[in-house]
């Protein structure tokens, strides 16, 4: 099969042929119909997470079809349209028997600790747990942002910032995860303001419904005075320093916020004001990725046509394409918006 792989952190990924990865016996091969391409890879590619190792194949988003499948495996068939969250959980530790697959003890992550999606097949383990079945009206390069992007923000509002109708939400940052948190807070009927330091990116989140500000000296206070004293929910979808501790500064008394981009590297320590989350009695919330009995509720709603996992993608690559657009997020964006490669 033909897979992007680089070979050392930093260094021009190259299309190389890998041999045809076999089915365990309780999981499949799936043929990847299309991928995303997100920061978190590029966080992989510059050797902000420990646990890759090199050579490495890149790639934790994507949708396709069963190609192959283990002998344990009772679910699932060859042909079945499938996607699954970058989180692939053992079903047997205690949070998993919880239903909280997404902060599995035992997990194991595509294009991580495992090789991943930016390659004609990957292999799930586990299928029987981590496998999602796709309905037919979800197209693959929109369910392809589902495992992360966009099950990441319906997690990260729903079961962690219980966003409830008419509340206000800030959303720190407008790529591929900042899209999505805006698409979902709407879609649970919330007012939304959405930060970022991309004209381009503001536009595409005033498209979708949200009051745009531009990341500045003045942004909490632009914040507090759209809100009416503070957002009720913050999220920082971009995962730095800055972006972290304006989003706790624009919360109101008694405020959540949660905290999805990544803080790696010289990242990894921001200053929050912890004299204020005491006084104010502010919640800070972790979130990571989606449960796998989430999808369900979620899938339903991108059925029915509340949710548009669609509109949060910005360009659609071919696959010879992938290691130009990991390399590119080296550089500020120049579109608004998720990348996703079809096969």
């Amino acid at each position: 099969m033909r897979a992007v792989q680089y070979e050392q952190f930093g260094s021009v990924p190259s299309i190389i042929e890998l041999p045809d990865p076999v089915a365990p016996e309780d999981g499949v091969v799936v043929g990847v119909a299309a991928t995303g391409v997100c920061r978190s890879d590029w966080h992989a590619w510059k050797g902000h997470d420990d646990s890759v190792r090199l050579p490495h194949v890149p790639g934790h988003e994507f949708a396709g079809v069963v190609s192959s499948v283990g002998p344990h495996v009772t679910r699932f068939a060859v042909g079945d349209r499938v996607t699954a969250p970058f989180v692939f959980a053992c079903g047997e530790c205690a949070q998993c028997l919880d239903g909280a697959t997404q902060v599995c003890t035992r997990q194991q992550q595509p294009g991580f600790t495992l090789p991943g999606s930016y390659a004609e097949s990957v292999v799930v383990p586990h299928a029987d747990v981590n496998l999602v079945a796709l309905p037919d009206a979800v197209g693959f390069a929109e369910a392809a942002g589902l495992g992360c992007r966009f099950g990441t923000a319906y997690h990260a509002l729903h079961a962690r910032g219980r966003v409830v109708e008419e509340e206000w939400v800030v959303v720190y940052g407008c790529g591929g995860v900042g899209l999505s948190t805006v698409i979902v807070a709407v879609a649970a009927g919330a007012h939304v303001v959405a930060v970022d330091v991309s004209p381009a990116a503001l536009a595409r989140a005033e498209a979708l419904g949200a009051h745009p500000v531009p990341m500045d000296d003045d942004v909490v206070d632009s914040v507090r005075t759209i809100t009416g004293g503070g957002a009720h929910v913050s999220v920082d979808a971009f995962g730095s320093r800055a972006t972290s501790v304006a989003a706790v500064a624009s919360l109101r008394p008694r405020g959540r916020h949660v905290q999805v981009g990544l803080l790696l590297d010289d990242e990894a320590t921001p200053a929050i004001p912890m004299g204020k989350v005491i006084a104010e009695e502010l919640e800070l919330l972790g979130s990571h990725g989606i449960a796998v009995g989430e999808y369900a509720a979620m899938l339903d709603d991108v059925v029915t046509g509340r949710l548009r996992p669609s509109e949060s993608v910005g360009r659609t690559i071919p696959f010879d394409d992938l290691p130009d657009a990991l390399v590119a997020m080296d550089r500020p964006a120049t579109s608004a918006g998720m990348t996703v490669a079809v096969f």
